[in-house]
């Protein structure tokens, strides 16, 4: 069983945001050029929870735009609590919110509107009744460059205002001080303001203040007003470890000294959460006393600072404060996630987190779904933060590989997956995080188990695998291609191999091992990966010739022929398993048709191995489907070939294993028309003969659906259809009957 598997309510939410086209109408709204979309069926209704959650789903998925905003008719969808972030949406598109009774609304991350704007689009009840605003990220700053915060005078029963990362000023400040009388929770972090002055206003009833990376002008002030907010519960005063360069040539003020709050005990009498990451001077002695003075602390951010680290905080040791106190810093797995949990969106505090429970990772023998699920986030929040991206991929990678990841949940899987590939594509050039990414996707779960874009994935990979000549990384990108490519619809195929580029590096890798004579495990998947390429791939097989692969291929297979058995029939049957997919294509085959290439099929045709001989035999059928007085040889040549093919493929047993897999028995179909060549038809029904007897699942149905059946049942009653192509046309028939209900 896997940990933590999605519920149904997950599964449904994502099927719908992925088929809106098939559950939805579209139509033009008559006083608009605004899409509207509708379910089809009307009778359908969310309530609250689910319209809620559909709306972060269609959020999460990067899927909210103005178009599938309209499906939140307030005649099908109730919205209460409204989540909305990072999303591309205009004043058109959120004037739906006007029709809802909006109690919780969180719109972070918004630039093409403006807060005054979103406030605008909201219904009298919400302005008045509205209790939690959260507008993070997002810009109060209008067309004309003008910062306008009047707006929130509106929502005067407002509890909770978080506007940080913003414009928000002390003008904004002083009006909401003076016109949100039910103001409890305030989040100023990494705002314009430096003096906190007009908090007095609301110091009888301000409970959380967060104010990260403040920057007072002049901290004996900053330290006196939150001396007065005698009613705070929470207090966030963190900051960075650095001083940025503003504050270095004094174009901002600097930090407030954290010690001179810490040396008031008699302050902020009702604290229960105090968050100092970041801080410098923190004395042990020091907070020892404020601790000791401050029963009700149970929370302690003591993040990228020496103190995290003191004995008093660790586990092991008997502390002088008789109270559990949890605590985010660096000492240990436990302080480190709580950084994860609580600091998600300081791409600064994630870096060091990540790179801290990097080596806690290492060693690490159980599934840990529960870190993984806090480093996702972290990662997504990040994108273009190099730090932040290199220690997310090395974490999930150990989170990841071999035997601690065959529990995680293939949904969990994916969306590691999906991020790594984010990672490979914002930073192409850099060789270790490259590696990184490579290390996680090189995994047999994963590239087989896991739903996700598999022609993206191929596509970096394959850049990646041009960009660095690194043998390790050369080994893990050409195994997964290797795999990929075999998964991929064969449009894509041919996109991907058709790349004269990629086809050089491949064709470069083959060159060097054959020049050392050293088969390994890079040549064979690069080999795999070449004849996953070509298969059925018209346009990969053409570059395939065009950048001297036969020749290459010619010659490697003389290479092998002077080496030990074990080591050279794999290699074999694999560069024969690729020329077989450019003797399927007809306007190809003249390549083929010389006279080295074809004596050396003739030579391979009796190798012990049936793999091997069943390649070679595959390619004199093809091209002897097109005539074989086309071969550049002699004729009683060509008729020893076709009696000795013949002769084989009847003296042929059926291997254990299934020696090759096909995407569709459609290359066989003109082999069975070959009526003048018995021994073609021969070997294109022993080859369908073999799958369909070792898969036959999906084999016997992939043949009946693509119209197999038909043409073999009639090709049987032929009268002069050769007697050994009956018998064995019998058995697939047979085969068909017993798997196909």
């Amino acid at each position: 069983m896997y940990d933590m598997p999605m519920s149904l309510q997950e599964c449904c939410l994502d099927f719908i945001c992925d088929n809106l086209a098939t559950l939805c109408d579209a139509f033009q709204q008559p006083d608009s050029i605004q899409t509207k979309l509708t379910f089809k069926d009307s009778d359908v209704f969310f309530h609250g929870n689910i319209s809620e959650e559909l709306l972060r789903t269609f959020c999460e998925k990067g899927k909210l735009t103005d178009e599938t905003l309209s499906l939140f008719d307030p005649n099908v969808m109730n919205l209460k609590r409204v989540f909305i972030k990072d999303a591309q949406l205009s004043t058109k598109g959120l004037r739906i919110l006007k029709t809802h009774k909006i109690s919780e609304l969180e719109i972070t991350g918004l630039k093409s509107v403006t807060v005054n704007d979103v406030i605008g689009c909201l219904g009298e009840w919400t302005l008045s009744n509205l209790r939690t605003l959260n507008v993070s990220n997002s810009t109060f700053v209008n067309s004309t460059k003008f910062c306008v915060v009047v707006s929130l005078s509106k929502l005067r029963s407002l509890q909770s205002l978080n506007v940080s990362n913003t414009e928000f000023n002390k003008h904004g400040l002083e009006i909401i001080a003076e016109d949100l009388p039910c103001l409890e929770s305030l989040d100023i972090s990494s705002t314009a303001i430096d003096d906190i002055l007009p908090l007095r206003k609301c110091k009888e009833r301000l409970k959380y203040l967060s104010m990260y990376q403040l920057r007072a002008a002049h901290t004996c002030d900053i330290v006196s007003v939150l001396c007065e907010l005698t009613k705070l519960v929470h207090l966030d005063a963190s900051d960075d470890t650095y001083q940025s360069v503003q504050s270095v040539i004094n174009l901002h003020p600097s930090k407030f000294k954290i010690s001179d709050l810490l040396s008031r005990t008699h302050c902020l009498p009702k604290l229960v959460s105090l968050d100092i990451s970041g801080k410098e001077g923190l004395k042990e002695p020091l907070l020892i006393e404020f601790l000791k003075s401050h029963p009700g602390i149970r929370y302690l951010g003591l993040a990228l600072t020496p103190a995290c680290k003191y004995s008093i905080f660790l586990d092991n040791h008997e502390s002088e404060i008789k109270r559990e106190i949890t605590v985010t810093g660096e000492a240990d797995e436990k302080q480190i996630l709580e950084c994860l949990r609580r600091y998600a969106n300081r791409p600064i505090y994630v870096q060091r987190s990540l790179y801290t429970l990097f080596s806690f990772t290492q060693a690490m023998s159980e599934p840990r779904e529960d870190i993984i699920k806090l480093v996702l986030p972290a990662m997504k929040n990040h994108p273009r933060q190099i730090g932040v991206q290199m220690a997310a991929t090395a974490c999930l990678y150990n989170l990841s590989k071999s035997e601690v990841g065959q529990k995680v949940h293939p949904s969990c899987l994916k969306e590691i997956v999906n991020l790594t590939l984010h990672a490979m594509e914002n930073f192409p050039s850099h060789q270790q995080l490259q590696k990184n990414a490579l290390l996680t996707l090189c995994s047999d779960r994963i590239l087989q188990d896991v739903t996700f874009d598999r022609y993206r994935c191929a596509k970096l990979v394959m850049e990646c695998l041009c960009a660095f000549d690194d043998p390790s990384m050369n080994r893990m990108s050409v195994a997964i291609c290797s795999i990929l490519a075999a998964k991929i619809s064969t449009d894509k195929t041919a996109t991907l191999g058709a790349k004269s580029r990629y086809m050089k590096k491949l064709l470069q890798l083959v060159r060097q091992k054959m020049d050392t004579q050293q088969i390994d495990i890079t040549l064979k998947f690069t080999l795999s990966a070449l004849w996953n390429l070509t298969d059925e791939s018209p346009p990969t097989c053409h570059t395939f010739l065009n950048e001297g692969g036969l020749e290459l291929f010619m010659s490697m297979l003389q290479v092998v022929s002077t080496m030990e058995v074990d080591t050279r029939v794999n290699v074999e049957a694999k560069i024969l398993g690729l020329l077989n997919n450019i003797a399927e294509v007809k306007a190809l085959r003249h390549s083929l048709m010389r006279t080295d290439f074809l004596l050396l099929v003739k030579h391979l045709l009796h190798a012990q191995q049936i793999d091997v001989s069943y390649f070679a035999a595959g390619i004199i059928a093809h091209l002897a489907s097109d005539g074989e007085d086309k071969w550049l040889i002699a004729e009683t040549d060509r008729h020893d070939i076709l009696d000795d093919l013949h002769h084989l493929v009847l003296s042929w047993e059926q291997p254990q294993g299934e020696m090759v897999a096909y995407r569709s028995f459609k290359p066989f179909f003109p082999l069975l028309n070959c009526h003048a060549t018995p021994a073609v038809q021969l070997w294109a029904v022993w080859a369908i003969q073999h799958v369909c007897t070792k898969n036959g699942h999906r084999y016997c149905l992939m043949l009946q659906e693509e119209g197999g059946t038909a043409l073999l049942a009639k090709l049987s009653e032929d009268s002069q259809t050769d007697v050994d192509v009956v018998n064995l046309i019998k058995k697939i028939l047979q085969l068909v009957k017993e798997n196909v209900k």
